[in-house]
């Protein structure tokens, strides 16, 4: 049965269906030797396609995997930099696996990680308003900054939703560093940090504790785990 091909290369766990779209329009993807394009169709089960040279996978049973990811990793499966990637840390899951969304190379924390294409496509659409939970460390902290980070501010021409924020602990040895809880429902480059630089204050630690539910709990630095049924389900939910 024809499918879109970035629906296609999704569900054989190639990447995100947004990933998918953008190997599409880079010229990546070929189906019975010509050049894909968005919005192709073509038959999985007697279309022959290519991603990079190489024939697309055979379907696969869907693995899920919350890895906490330490400071100084891309959230990429490769780098042209030679920078440490998620992808070694996930290595031996015996699967190949790509991240949902990202966390920058200097923030740490909660990370999904999956070979299904829907499953993330669900997670990062706009409409789901997935619950994001940060752990953040500030610098330059003050009331006046505090009251501003809980107003809505446009990124990249969008205005966000106001996050919440909730004042863990002030350090009183050192003055305007403090401890700050944020909770986001969108995703944008560099969110939590952009937010807090425009409110003042500069991030000296940023980690990601929840999302969607999902907690990081007491999972150690640089470790990752199979996502239990329920924990999937809740995701889809």
């Amino acid at each position: 049965m024809k499918q879109r091909i970035q629906k296609i290369l999704a569900g054989r766990g190639i990447a995100s269906r947004r990933g998918a779209e953008q190997m599409i329009q880079d010229g990546r993807v070929t189906c019975n030797g010509v050049v894909c394009k968005i919005g192709d169709s073509a038959d999985p089960d007697t279309d022959q396609i290519f991603v990079d040279g190489k024939l697309l996978p055979p379907d696969e049973d869907k693995i899920y995997l919350l890895l906490n990811k330490p400071r100084g990793f891309v959230t990429t499966l490769s780098d042209e930099r030679g920078r440490k990637n998620v992808a070694q840390l996930v290595a031996d899951c015996g699967k190949r696996v790509f991240p949902i969304g990202r966390l920058d190379m200097d923030s740490e924390g909660l990370l999904i990680l999956t070979n299904d294409g829907d499953f993330a496509n669900h997670l990062m659409h706009p409409s789901h308003m997935v619950d994001k939970v940060y752990r953040t460390k500030v610098r330059k902290f003050s009331e006046e900054s505090f009251k501003k980070l809980k107003e809505p501010i446009v990124l990249d021409g969008y205005k966000i939703q106001p996050p919440k924020v909730v004042l863990i602990n002030i350090d009183k040895n050192n003055s305007g560093i403090a401890e700050l809880e944020i909770t986001i429902h969108e995703g944008r480059n560099r969110q939590v940090r952009r937010m807090c630089a425009a409110a003042g204050m500069s991030v000296s630690r940023l980690i990601r504790v929840a999302e969607g539910g999902l907690q990081l709990g007491e999972l150690q630095t640089g470790k990752w785990r199979h996502l239990s049924p329920k924990e999937v389900a809740l995701l889809k939910k």
